[in-house]
Order: structure tokens, then sequence, then C-alpha cells
């Protein structure tokens, strides 16, 4: 989060950054240091690299927890008058005749469930009756027994913005004319065939390599054969990206084998959308094992591995999904393969690099809008995920329930998804979204922040809106 006096304010703390890093003679300035600009097919990534976690006040924290105690109070209450047989229980038991075999479950562990996400369970799960583009359509549904059951009224909740699917080029849409090879293969293969087929900081992962290379397995105290690091591209409750450059140095210093999840990544950063591997400009073979899906840029289903032809190869035969699953839908695969040819360009337009370059402008104008108007914004400036963080459950409900009569789906989060204290609206912003829904849902934001008070920052104006303005953005060759 930009603070008045031109630093990043990240968990609480002031880290000076400079607007644009300064690239000269080989080396890169950034944060005060000077770091080699590597060569040879290795990063080379000299631009700012930006990345807000700012704390809440004091009060909004001790209101969140002070509202978790007060329903855990509640909660026992009504747990008492259920056992007494005052309130009738809708919760599942087990049966008595199997009293005496392990439950299922602990009734503890179900405490939770019962008395605080059954209140506001109904902004979870909202079933929609059209593709999930830019806009989409729900069906509405009301409960008569506080959440525990629903009943469809009939009737259909037209057009509402949708702020929460990882749409992120826009390519989940109806039928258009682009996606005529896709019916074309549908109609000619079918639907299917018949054959088969932890986050944590540089400082904490250095130290967990050092002592995996020093002391060895446990109680054995023998060398790991293999030392693997898993990462993801875009963490999608935090809207923040690995710091893949660290991380590749990291496994070069430990001899170590790099993962990554490219899921939210592919597709949404970097200039022709290929994920944080070249957001950085890493050499890929830097890399060992890449991993993605398929569902979320590419408007598709399923997922992929890339690697070494000798690791694929070995995945292929040796992998139950590969060997026993059931083979990938024709209509699906070439779903895929034409997003992968748009991406690319190898449709013989622009339209592919239009919608990144799109994607890239309509997150930046979304962030910095949020972030004038005093909410606390999690992530990365380049990350089309926008965690918005809201803190206490009731707020959490209310927040939902008055953007949905507003005619905007978003995606609401809470625990165990999200610490305790710091559940969240995650946002999703797409390539297909015009500046006028935008807009729409920035207006709709302002007032619920004001009506709810969940405008917790104290940094209200971003003090480098050069970083923002679209005007002055354009994509790196």
């Amino acid at each position: 989060m930009a603070d008045p006096g031109g630093g990043a304010v990240c968990n609480g703390t002031l880290h000076n950054q400079s607007a644009a890093a300064d690239c000269h003679g080989g080396n890169c300035w950034k944060n005060g240091v000077v770091k080699e600009a590597q060569q040879n097919g290795n990063s080379n990534f000299c631009k700012p690299f930006v990345e807000s976690f700012e704390e809440a006040p004091l009060h909004v924290m001790v209101f969140t927890y002070l509202g978790y105690g007060i329903g855990t109070l509640f909660g026992y209450l009504r747990d008492f008058l259920r056992n007494s047989g005052i309130e009738k229980c809708n919760a599942a038991v087990e049966r008595e005749e199997q009293k005496d075999f392990v439950p299922l479950y602990q009734n503890f562990e179900n405490f939770y469930t019962r008395n605080l996400y059954m209140r506001i369970r109904d902004n979870w799960n909202r079933p929609i009756c059209s593709a999930p583009g830019a806009v989409f359509d729900v069906m509405e549904r009301v409960t008569d027994d506080y959440n525990w059951t629903f009943r469809f009224t009939g009737r259909v909740i037209k057009d509402v913005i949708n702020m929460g699917s990882y749409n992120f080029l826009g390519l989940a849409a109806k039928y258009d004319e682009s996606m005529r090879t896709v019916k074309e293969v549908l109609e000619t293969y079918g639907l299917g065939v018949g054959s088969t087929r932890q986050e944590m900081d540089m400082q904490s992962l250095e130290k967990l390599l050092r002592d995996a290379v020093i002391y060895g397995q446990p109680r054995t105290r023998r060398a790991w054969r293999k030392i693997l690091i898993l990462v993801e591209g875009i963490y999608s409750m935090e809207g923040s990206i690995v710091c893949l450059p660290d991380i590749v140095a990291l496994k070069k210093k430990y001899k170590a084998y790099l993962y990554i999840d490219e899921a939210h990544s592919i597709g949404s950063v970097g200039p022709t959308g290929r994920g944080v591997v070249e957001f950085f400009g890493i050499d890929p073979r830097d890399i060992d094992v890449f991993m993605g899906t398929f569902t979320k840029s590419f408007g598709a289903a399923g997922g992929y591995i890339a690697g070494r032809k000798d690791l694929v190869d070995y995945l292929r035969t040796h992998s139950h999904s590969a060997a026993y699953a059931t083979s990938m839908s024709p209509p699906v695969a070439e779903q895929i393969i034409r997003v992968m040819k748009l991406i690319m360009g190898l449709d013989g337009t622009t339209k592919g690099l239009q919608r990144i370059q799109q994607l890239a402008k309509n997150t930046r104008y979304f962030r910095q809008r949020l972030s004038k108007m005093g909410f606390i914004v999690y992530g990365n400036e380049e990350s089309p995920v926008v965690p918005l963080l809201l803190y206490m459950p009731a707020k959490v409900a209310a927040f939902a329930r008055h953007l949905l009569k507003r005619k905007i789906g978003v995606v609401v989060v809470g625990f165990p998804a999200t610490p305790l204290a710091e559940a969240r609206a995650r946002f999703c912003v797409s390539a297909a979204h015009t500046r006028e829904m935008l807009d729409t849902v920035l207006e709709a934001l302002d007032e619920m922040g004001d009506l709810l008070d969940v405008k917790y920052s104290r940094n209200r104006k971003s003090a480098r809106p050069e970083l923002y303005d679209e005007m002055s953005f354009e994509l790196e060759d």
C-alpha cells in the first residue's frame, strides 16, 4: 500500500521503494540494494515489485475477536437448547444404532459450521444458470430455517456483474463464431471418449533448506536424495505473486528442485500471458516442473504438467491419473488448443495480446481505485486476484448480500480458508470487464464501504499514481 511519503507499507512496516527501478551498468537498484542483473537466460527483472499487506487498526481486530467471542457464547447456548429439546436440531447426528462405532466427526469440530458459518451460508454456492462471463444470471433462493435448507423462488436475477470467477481473459463466455472449431469437434467426436488416462517468506524457506541439507532426515539423519520446493505463481487468497528470482536463487544455492503451480498466473500475467516465469524473465529451464489448470484463463477443464521429456514420459506411465482416469473430452481439448493459438497469436490475429493488455489495465485501474477509497487491499499491484479485507463475519454477510441486491456477484471468504480474523471479499478482474462495469462495481463498493464502515486503510491516497496510469502502460518487448 503506497503511503504519503512514497514508501510501501507491508505488514505494518514501511518499506521504501522507488517509483521505478533503475537498471544501468548491468545492475538493478531496488529497495536500496544493488542486485546483479542476471544474464545468459536468467532473470533480468528490473521493475517495481510492489505488494501490500497493510495491518488493520487495533480497534478493528478487537471488535473482530469480540464478535467471534459473542458468537461462540451464543453457539454454546443454542447447543444447550438443542440438546435439551427446546430447539430443533437440523444438523447431521449419529444414528442411535451406531453409537458404539467410531463417530464420523467430533461434535466440537462441527461447532463452527453449526453456529457461525450456518448464519451466513447463503453467501456461498449461489447457483447460476448462464455462462460465467463478465455478467451472469443467478437463480434466486430463500430459506425458511435460517440457511439449513434453501428453496428456489423461480425468479432469475439477470445480468449480475461477475467479480468472482477466475475468467481472467474473458474466454468463458456464450457461444460466438470464434468457438466454431469447438462446436465442430463436439459434433464430430461427441462429449467423451472411452479410453483412460506452504507458502512462506524467503528467510524461512532458506532456513528450512539449510536445515534439510545440514541435518538430513529426521531420526536417521541420512541425507535427503531430493529436496523439492513447491510454490504458486499467484496465491489465490492473498493476491500476491511469488518472488520467483529469489526462489530460483535458493534452488540453485541448495541444489533443490523447483515445482511451480501456475494455476492462477498462466494467461493472466506476463507480457504475453505466459505466467510468472515470463513476468520475471526467468529461464524456463530453471524450473523443473510446471503445473497449471485450463479451468481459469482457458475457460475449459483439466490441467497440465510440463517439464523435461523424461519427466513427462515417466508421469505418463506411472501416474494414476494418466493410467486410469477418463481422457479429456474432445470439445474441451479443442477449446484449450483454440485458446493457446489465441494467446500465442497463431490464429492470425492480435486478439489474445489485446485481452492480456486489457486485463493488465483493468487490474491496475481496479486496484488503484479501491486503494484510493480507503479499503485495505492485499497482494501485488499486477495481480488480477484482489482481496479486500472485511475482518468481521457479520460485515462479510452484509457485504455480499447488499452487493447481490445491486446485481454484483462477489466471492467472500472466511475461516478456515483464511486466518480467523482476516475474512475478506475476493474479486477477480477479467479482460471482459468494461470500464463501465468496473465503475458500477466501484461506485457500489464505495457506498458499501461507508455503510458498513470497512474503509480501514490509513493510507487513502496513492503516493505513486504514475504506476497505475493506464495511458502510460505498455507491454515490454
